[in-house]
C-alpha cells in the first residue's frame, strides 16, 4: 500500500548500520520505558482503540446525518489538522457529496471568523469543539462565539444537540461545560497527545460526521500496525524512513521539504509538518518543518533543545516557480522527501485547439495526471542529478480511507523511531509553551 524508495537519498551510511541503536529505541515504543512513555498509547491503538465509543460516534453520525450543510470544526493544533488533511485528501478540495467542512479555533483572525459567521448565514451547523483542557485560547474564542450564534439560531434545547465536545475523560473546562449543557461528549484519551490524535475521536467523530468511511481508514492502520511491527530495519520502511533521516541530518541537512504534486495534499504536508517538527525539535537538535504552500497553521512536533531537522513543506509544481532557483542551485541545507499518491481520481484530457495560437497542441490528447507525473520525473532528475539535492520518495497506492490509515500510522511510527535516535522525547511541546506565557500577560488572563 506505501512504498519507500531510497535510491535517490544519496546517503553516505548504510541503514543496516543503525540495527541495534532501531532495536533498542523499537522496545523503547513498544514496552513503553523510553523518554515520554505516558504518551505512547498511539502505538498499540490501532488493536486496543475504544470499540464502544466507535460505535457510538457511527451512531451519533448517522443520527445528524441530512440535518445539517456545514460541520465547524473547533480545535487548533492536533486537534484540527489531522481531521482536516484526511477530509482533503479523501473528499478533495470541493466534494459534492456530505457536508461542507469548516475549521475555526485554529486562529486569532477576526476577518476570517467574521467571514465564517457571514458564509453560514441560512445554513443548518453542527459544531464539534476539540480541546482536552478546555482552555486553548483559540479555540475558546473560536466556540464561544460560535456557540452563542447556534445558541441564538436554534434555542438552547436545538443548540445542545448541534454541539458535540471532545474533551478529558474527568476533568477540565470544557468537560465541566458540556456535563453542565448537555452536549454529546467523546474522550481524548490520555496517553496520546494531540499530533497523535487523528485516530481518536478527536479525527474520527468530524471526519464520521463529514462521510468519511472510518471503518477503513482504521483498517488501514491496522495493516500498517502489523506491516511495521518488527525492528528489522531490512523488513520495516518506517523506520528505514527514521534512519535515513538521521543520516542526511549528520551528513549536514538541517531542513525537510516534504514535496507534494497535488493541492488536495497541502493540509498532509500540514499535519507531517506538525507531527515531525513538534515532536523532534528539542535540546538544540531537530530538522525543522515550515510550509511554502501555506494553508492553515501547524505545531512543529521535533525542534527542541537546540536539537533536530527543520520540516518544510511545498506543493509543486506551484511552488517551484519561487522556491525551485534556491533548492536547484541555492545552499544545500535541505533534502526532499516527495510524498505522491499513485492513483488519484478524475483526471481531465488536455484538448486540442486547430488554431493552436498558443502552441500547446504537443500536449493534445495527454492527461493532465501525465503532464503533472512528468513534471515530477523532471523535476527529480533536475534536483538529484544536476542539484545534488537529496530526494526520499513515499509512493501511496491511493487516497482512499485506508491508504489514509496506513500512511498516518507510517509516519506515527517513523517520527517515533526518529526522535529516540536523536535522543530527543518525542511527545512533550516545551517550547510552545513559552509564547503561551507571554501571551497570556499581554492579554491579561490571571
Amino acid at each position: 500500500m506505501l512504498k519507500l524508495d531510497l535510491s535517490y537519498a544519496k546517503l553516505n551510511e548504510e541503514i543496516i548500520s543503525y540495527q541495534d541503536q532501531v532495536s533498542e529505541a523499537h522496545k523503547w515504543l513498544h514496552e513503553k520505558t523510553g523518554k515520554g512513555n505516558d504518551f505512547v498509547g498511539w502505538v498499540e491503538w490501532p488493536n486496543t482503540y475504544d470499540k464502544e465509543e466507535f460505535e457510538r460516534i457511527l451512531k451519533v453520525s448517522e443520527k445528524l446525518k441530512g440535518k445539517f450543510d456545514v460541520l465547524l470544526v473547533c480545535g487548533i493544533g492536533g486537534s484540527y489538522l489531522g481531521a482536516r488533511a484526511a477530509n482533503e485528501m479523501i473528499r478533495g478540495l470541493y466534494p459534492e457529496d456530505g457536508p461542507e467542512v469548516i475549521f475555526i479555533g485554529n486562529t486569532f483572525s477576526n476577518t476570517y471568523l467574521s467571514q465564517v459567521l457571514k458564509h453560514i448565514e441560512g445554513k443548518d451547523v453542527v459544531l464539534n469543539v476539540i480541546s482536552k483542557s478546555g482552555t486553548t485560547t483559540e479555540t475558546s474564542v473560536s466556540f464561544r462565539i460560535f456557540k452563542q450564534y447556534i445558541e441564538n439560531k436554534y434555542g438552547k434545547e436545538e443548540a445542545k444537540e448541534r454541539i458535540i465536545a471532545t474533551t478529558d475523560k474527568h476533568k477540565g473546562t470544557l468537560k465541566e461545560l458540556a456535563d453542565k449543557e448537555g452536549y454529546e461528549e467523546f474522550v481524548v484519551p490520555d496517553d496520546i497527545g494531540g499530533r497523535f490524535s487523528v485516530f481518536t475521536a478527536v479525527g474520527l467523530l468530524p471526519l464520521a460526521l463529514a462521510g468519511v468511511d472510518i471503518k477503513a481508514l482504521m483498517e488501514g492502520a491496522k495493516m500498517a500496525y502489523n506491516d511495521y511491527s518488527s525492528d528489522n530495519l531490512l523488513e520495516n520502511d518506517a523506520y528505514k524512513y527514521a534512519v535515513a533521516r538521521r543520516i542526511l541530518e549528520n551528513e549536514g541537512y538541517k531542513s525537510e521539504m516534504f514535496v507534494t504534486y497535488n493541492l488536495q495534499l497541502t493540509m498532509v504536508a500540514e499535519w507531517w509538518k506538525q507531527l515531525f517538527g513538534e515532536s523532534e525539535g528539542k535540546d538544540q537538535k531537530g530538522i525543522f518543518p515550515t510550509i511554502y504552500c501555506l494553508v492553515g497553521d501547524g505545531e512543529a512536533e521535533e525542534g527542541k533543545d537546540g536539537k533536530g531537522l527543520l520540516p518544510t513543506s511545498a506543493c509543486f509544481s506551484t511552488d517551484l516557480h519561487s522556491l525551485g532557483q534556491f533548492i536547484q542551485e541555492g545552499s544545500k541545507v535541505l533534502y526532499e522527501t516527495l510524498f505522491l499518491i499513485d492513483n488519484m481520481p478524475e483526471d481531465i484530457t488536455f484538448p486540442s485547439d486547430e488554431e493552436n495560437l498558443d502552441n500547446m497542441n504537443y500536449l493534445a490528447g495527454k492527461q493532465v495526471s501525465w503532464v503533472n507525473e512528468m513534471a515530477m520525473k523532471g523535476t527529480l532528475k533536475a534536483h538529484s542529478d544536476n542539484g545534488n539535492v537529496p530526494n526520499i520518495l513515499v509512493n501511496l497506492e491511493d487516497n482512499s480511507a485506508k491508504a489514509f490509515g496506513y500512511m498516518i500510522y507510517f509516519f506515527f511510527k517513523a517520527c517515533g523511531m526518529s526522535c529516540y535516535l536523536l535522543g530527543v522525547n518525542p511527545f512533550n511541546q516545551p517550547g510552545v509553551e513559552v509564547y503561551k506565557k507571554e501571551m497570556f500577560k499581554l492579554l491579561g488572563k490571571n
